[in-house]
């Protein structure tokens, strides 16, 4: 018998322990771990945010789910990896302690002969002075509390300015010099400036983009050139069209410092300092890593072995330039070079590089977008390692025959605008691959015109509605749910 230990129940820790359980027979247990009792489909937090969707139609209660499934669940965070066990046992554990209930601040060890850490980001908030979400007129769609707290502060805005002759400033984007995640930042400005429309406030707010990114449409991934119709353009050509159509505002090469009551500090590229007032902003933290320590059976510290901030996998971490940085780079099988048997898929492992290229302002400022993966990718990752471990389960030994880097792997996104089957829109562009590859797609900007390509229209608002339902029957694992793709 085995056990299989999952760290997190996102959309990575959640796919893996899904296909772990329907492929792998009672006798082998699938346990996972998370501070969250709810599972939560991130991608919709952009609808709870403008108050068009509930925060109950993105989530579900984790634990009648797996009781059903036969997958074990606690409700507790990490407090530190024991990959060697300790001097009373050679099993490899984690240290949990549990937060929710009688057994909150209760501690335990939890042994497992395959790890996968799925624990994800840590949403640093804190690393931008004033950003907290609810404070100083900034918020955060990045939970669905987050999502409805910004909702109400909104609405709260648009009904005070819809009957007098107040005017509004709305800010929208990065929190953070190495903000990543510009796409969730990007719908949303598109969400807000429809929902403005809807309710008749439109000509009272003056809607301004703020990134991190030195062109628009960058989205952490470098940019793009793109097929649109019979034609091929930028995507910053593409977001800039959409921008000037909708008569919003933009700020770019901004690493924004700190939060006041209502103005948001930034430094560019050009090394000066300026600020922006708002009465509303929603404005995306920095992602870091949780912190954890890891010890030998000694009790010795080894988390160098394990994690760079994020946990360390088989990607190629040597310090070089821009200009050789290659897709080989990136890891394939999310696996722990130095324990064999834990594995990092989704945002838990540390990416070698950003894909951006790196610009610092005149006063040595990093400001440009860290490396975004996003749920598409989550998920490949995720069954991917799921795979390995059936495989090495199955073998006896391990096996990692089951690969995919981001290098070779594409990813749709839709930003939707609006909502309802009549009244939206989307902005939908498919990517391949997402790190780019300069050398097999020279003529390109390092990608696959025939499978790199951009449309606007209610089509792709419709598609990402289905998305939304479709995901959420996946995730709660209804009939046939596998046949769903990642």
């Amino acid at each position: 018998m085995s056990k299989i230990l999952i760290l997190g129940a996102g959309i990575a820790g959640h796919t893996a322990a899904s296909h772990l359980r329907r492929k792998l027979s009672k006798e082998h247990e699938v346990l996972v771990v998370s501070p969250n009792r709810n599972y939560q489909w991130v991608p919709s937090n952009i609808w709870v945010g403008i108050g068009r969707m509930k925060s109950e139609e993105v989530y579900f209660p984790l634990a009648p789910l797996y009781k059903r499934k036969g997958i074990g669940y606690k409700q507790g965070k990490v407090v530190s990896f024991h990959p060697e066990g300790d001097n009373t046992s050679s099993k490899a554990f984690v240290k949990i302690e549990y937060v929710f209930g009688e057994d909150a601040g209760i501690q335990e060890n939890i042994s497992y002969d395959f790890l996968i850490n799925a624990t994800g980001p840590k949403l640093a908030f804190e690393l931008t002075e004033g950003l907290n979400p609810g404070t100083n007129k900034a918020y955060s769609v990045c939970t669905y509390e987050h999502a409805n707290h910004a909702s109400i502060a909104l609405h709260q805005l648009i009904s005070e300015i819809k009957n007098s002759d107040k005017k509004a400033k709305i800010l929208i984007g990065t929190g953070h010099a190495k903000a990543t995640c510009q796409g969730a930042a990007f719908e949303y400005i598109l969400n807000v400036e429809k929902e403005l429309v809807r309710l008749g406030v439109r000509n009272k707010v003056e809607l301004t983009w703020i990134s991190n990114e030195f062109e628009l449409g960058d989205f952490g991934m470098d940019g793009m050139l793109l097929t649109y119709g019979k034609t091929t353009m930028k995507s910053s050509e593409m977001v800039e069209m959409v921008f000037a159509d909708r008569g919003i505002n933009w700020i770019l090469g901004a690493g924004v410092s700190k939060i006041e009551n209502g103005i948001a500090h930034y430094e560019n590229l050009a090394g000066e300092y300026k600020s922006e007032t708002f009465d509303f902003a929603m404005l995306i933290p920095s992602f870091s890593g949780h912190g954890f320590k890891a010890f030998d059976r000694n009790e010795i510290d080894i988390t160098d072995k394990l994690f760079k901030g994020f946990m360390i996998v088989d990607a190629d971490y040597t310090a070089k330039p821009y200009e050789e940085w290659t897709v080989q780079d990136w890891p394939e099988t999310y696996q722990n070079p130095s324990y064999s048997n834990i594995f990092a898929p989704g945002i838990a492992f540390a990416p070698p590089h950003a894909i951006s290229k790196p610009r610092k302002s005149k006063h040595g400022t990093d400001i440009f977008p860290s490396p975004p993966r996003t749920g598409m990718p989550s998920g490949i990752t995720a069954k991917l390692v799921a795979e390995n471990i059936i495989d090495s389960i199955k073998k006896g030994n391990i096996s990692i025959e089951h690969k995919g880097s981001m290098g070779n792997m594409g990813a749709a996104g839709i930003a939707s605008a609006g909502y309802g089957m009549t009244k939206g829109s989307g902005i939908s562009i498919t990517t391949f691959p997402i790190v780019p590859d300069y050398k097999k797609y020279p003529e390109s900007q390092g990608r696959d015109l025939k499978k790199t390509f951009g449309d606007i229209g209610l089509a792709g608002h419709w598609l990402k509605l289905t998305l939304h339902y479709a995901f959420i029957y996946k995730a709660k694992m209804k009939p046939f749910w596998w046949l769903i793709p990642e």
